[in-house]
C-alpha cells in the first residue's frame, strides 16, 4: 500500500491517478476537505481509505497508526504564500511533517516530501545549499525549517528520505487552488473570461511580462515522486524543476496560440508585493541528477498542450 498526504490536492491527486494507472489501488489518502471542492479531484480515483489530516496526526502522535506502506508521499501542506498566521503555518508545514518523518524513520519506510523553491526567496543562485536559502515569507520559512530538521538527522537516517523543492508546478487538477493557482491557470482563466492576459509591468530589472520562472509540468513531479519512492537507498534534498526559466510572456503567448484568440495587457506591479516577489527562478538540477533521477523534462509547450486537453 501507499500513503499520499494532500491526496485531494493538485500534486497529490495527480500522484494517486498515476498510481492507479500503474495498477495500485491500495492507497490511503490524507487531506482536509473543509474546502469541499477538492473532493472533485478524488471522484475519478480509486483508493482504499481516507483520513482527515487531524485524525492522521492524532494517530501519529498516539502511536496507533499501524500500517506498513511501501512508501509515503507527503504533499499535504498550507501552500498559501500570503498566509500571515505563522503559528498555523508552522504547525501545518513543520509540525505535521516532523511527526510523519519520525514515524517513517522508526519503521524505515521510504518518505518523499514536498519542499519548495520559495526557500530561495530573491537569491540569484538556486543550488540547494544554506547560503542560498533566503525565504521571503513564513510559508518559505516553514519549508526551510523542515528541510533543516531533515539535514540535521541525515547522517543517522537509515531509510530513503527525499525532499523535492518544487518550482512552479502547473497542470490539470489545480482549479480548486484559487489565488494560489499556477500562473498558467490564472492566465487561462483570464483569457476564457475576458480574452485578456494581464501580466505585471516590469520590475526588478525585467521588462513588461519578462519575469521568469522555472515552470515544471505536474507529470514530471509525479514521476520524480514515484522514482524516489522506490526501495533504493537515497537521502537527498534536491530541486524539482527543469533548469530552464521561461517568461510570463511565453506562457501567455502559448496559451493565446492554443486558444486561437486573446491579447496581453500589462498592469502595474502591486505595491504589497515589492520585496516579496520572486521575479526569477531557475532550478539547479545537479543534485537531482546526482540522486539518480535521469528522466527528461516535459517542454513548456507540450505541458501546456497536455493541460489544456484536461481543463
Amino acid at each position: 500500500m501507499f500513503i499520499v498526504t494532500g491526496g485531494a490536492g493538485f500534486v497529490g491527486s495527480n500522484l494517486v491517478r498515476e498510481l492507479n494507472r500503474r495498477g495500485h489501488t491500495d492507497i490511503l489518502v490524507v487531506d482536509n476537505l473543509a474546502r469541499c471542492e477538492k473532493a472533485r479531484n478524488l471522484s475519478d480515483l480509486t483508493l482504499s481509505d481516507y483520513l482527515d489530516k487531524r485524525e492522521f496526526r492524532a494517530r501519529l502522535d498516539a502511536g496507533t497508526l499501524d500500517l506498513r506502506p511501501e512508501a509515503v508521499f507527503h504533499n499535504g501542506a498550507c501552500s498559501d504564500t500570503m498566509e500571515s498566521d505563522g503559528r498555523y503555518m508552522m504547525e501545518n508545514n513543520f509540525g505535521d511533517s516532523k511527526a510523519l518523518l519520525h514515524w517513517c524513520l522508526t519503521r524505515k519506510i521510504p518518505l518523499v516530501y514536498a519542499s519548495s523553491a520559495a526557500i530561495y526567496g530573491t537569491s540569484p543562485d538556486f543550488a540547494p545549499i544554506q547560503g542560498n536559502e533566503r525565504p521571503l515569507n513564513v510559508y518559505g520559512y516553514s519549508k526551510l525549517a523542515f528541510d533543516q530538521h531533515v539535514r540535521a538527522l541525515m547522517p543517522d537516517i537509515q531509510s530513503p528520505v527525499v525532499g523535492l523543492r518544487y518550482f512552479n508546478v502547473f497542470g490539470p487538477r489545480e482549479q480548486h487552488k484559487g489565488r494560489m493557482m499556477s500562473v498558467l491557470h490564472q492566465l487561462l482563466h483570464q483569457l476564457r473570461e475576458t480574452g485578456v492576459c494581464r501580466l505585471f509591468e516590469g520590475t526588478d530589472g525585467c521588462d513588461h511580462g519578462e519575469q521568469k520562472r522555472d515552470f515544471i509540468f505536474v507529470g514530471d513531479i509525479v514521476r520524480m515522486n514515484l522514482h524516489f519512492g522506490g526501495s533504493r537507498m537515497v537521502k537527498a534534498i534536491a530541486n524539482a524543476g527543469t533548469g530552464q526559466a521561461r517568461t510570463f510572456n511565453d506562457i501567455a503567448k502559448i496559451l493565446i496560440a492554443n486558444l486561437g484568440e486573446g491579447r496581453i495587457e500589462y498592469i502595474p506591479f502591486p505595491a504589497e508585493l515589492v520585496g516579496k516577489y520572486q521575479s526569477f527562478t531557475q532550478a539547479d538540477v545537479r543534485c537531482l541528477r546526482a540522486a539518480g533521477y535521469e528522466a527528461p523534462f516535459t517542454g513548456l509547450e507540450a505541458g501546456i498542450a497536455a493541460t489544456l486537453t484536461e481543463t
